[in-house]
């Protein structure tokens, strides 16, 4: 590599690095520092945590070791704003994230400037022996950063719905979608299908995408859109929150335990049903997609409707070579718009609930070190859901991406796309 090539590398890195920590920034900047303190569940966490704690990721795995004599911005932090990296040290219990008043969110400020250019310096001073260390840890850390970008809209969508103002996020106007045309199916061949991705491919994986193998699909339809809003209120109407025998059990106990009588931010008023989005509380829009639905209300709305959920290999399957396009970075699931003998809304608008356990793939080993702990430990007592959605930003999600969560949480933008036999 020439001295040329080594400066457009550095460049390329640098770029990639303050272009997704700005739009962290970006993301925070309609919220008060009042709004980044607030935890409102032990599931979410407050912007200022979010801000905070992919920064110390970087501080942690790319300037400790790299950089010569390194010291900490401040030693409390690693403590505060690790999430759940055993090896590097304790760390603050997570449900109290939103007790921490201090650090306040202009600290935080500083302590993300600080070490962006602290990350720049070490970029601008390493050689092209060193880059090749680095990079992949930047990109991974880009990666993570993009993660939590998507969660703190999540958390803050829930925390402002707690808020009798019903305050927005951002306000925007809603107009109501057109109708997207009767539910239509696609057929698609069964057999041995290759799933996943290796690290020696092109492009960004997370480990838990690989190792790249075969697996059995049998022939199976999918629906050509989302399950939308209104189709909820159908499965509402025929009592489907209050008929065990379409409910899994552990779902049953949880609707039950919770009193889920509709999606999470649902409200009903004597003019109807409304629903709290990012953009304020409005009218249920019965032509886009429902969201806000746990594994469990998925499962349940399709036994219903007589069909049930795909695998996440027959996800892939069907997503295949398609182009990544769909409604992303946007702050709401848009409408799927008119039939066309595609299959429309696979990648953006929300996640989509698989009925296959969150596994590993075979031949997995998660990566030595703490970094090892990114995903293998997590693989128990959580679905996949694949797709993408509304709040992920785009460039952060492909056809192999995994996407894992409880069966029963709902805070997450996900929605329902029907399967069935052929």
């Amino acid at each position: 590599m020439t001295l040329a090539d080594t400066n457009a590398s550095v460049q390329a890195l640098a770029d990639r690095f303050l272009q997704v920590r700005a739009t962290t920034e970006r993301l925070a900047a309609p919220l008060s520092a009042e709004d980044q303190t607030v935890q409102s569940m032990p599931d979410t966490s407050p912007t200022k945590w979010h801000r905070a704690h992919i920064t110390w990721f970087f501080e942690t795995f790319l300037l400790a070791p790299h950089v010569p004599n390194f010291e900490p911005f401040d030693p409390h932090f690693s403590f505060l704003f690790n999430s759940y990296y055993e090896q590097v040290g304790e760390r603050y219990p997570r449900p109290h994230r939103g007790l921490i008043s201090r650090p306040g969110a202009e600290e935080i400020t500083a302590y993300r400037a600080a070490v962006d250019q602290q990350v720049i310096d070490l970029l601008a001073s390493s050689d092209e022996q060193t880059l090749e260390v680095l990079a992949p840890l930047i990109e991974l850390g880009c990666h993570h950063e993009q993660q939590h970008q998507e969660l703190l809209l999540m958390d803050i969508k829930h925390v402002l719905s707690l808020n009798p103002m019903e305050p927005a996020y951002r306000s925007e106007p809603h107009v109501d979608g057109p109708d997207p045309g009767p539910l239509g199916w696609l057929d698609f061949d069964g057999g041995t299908v290759t799933i996943g991705r290796d690290d020696d491919e092109p492009g960004f994986g997370f480990d838990n995408e690989g190792p790249r193998h075969e697996a059995l699909v049998h022939p199976f339809r999918l629906a050509d859109r989302l399950i939308t809003c209104g189709e909820w209120l159908d499965f509402m109407a025929d009592d489907g929150y209050h008929r065990p025998e379409i409910w899994l059990s552990d779902g049953w106990h949880k609707r039950l335990a919770d009193g889920w009588e509709s999606p999470l931010y649902w409200r009903e008023s004597e003019k109807g049903w409304r629903i709290h989005t990012l953009t304020g509380s409005r009218p249920i829009d019965r032509h886009e997609p429902v969201c806000h639905v746990s594994f469990y209300e998925a499962d349940a709305y399709a036994t219903w409707a007589g069909k049930r959920l795909a695998t996440e290999f027959e996800w892939e399957r069907a997503a295949g070579n398609r182009p990544i396009e769909g409604n992303f970075d946007g702050l709401h699931p848009s409408n799927a718009g008119p039939s066309n003998g595609e299959i429309r809304q696979l990648f953006g608008d929300c996640w989509e609930w698989t009925e296959s356990a969150y596994r590993p793939y075979p031949g997995f080993r998660p990566v030595d070190g703490a970094i090892g702990e990114y995903n293998g430990k997590f693989m128990i007592n959580t679905m996949v859901l694949r797709g993408g959605c509304a709040f992920t930003p785009l460039g952060h999600t492909r056809p192999t991406y995994r996407n894992f969560f409880h069966p029963h949480t709902r805070w997450h933008l996900s929605g329902v796309r029907l399967a069935d036999q052929p």
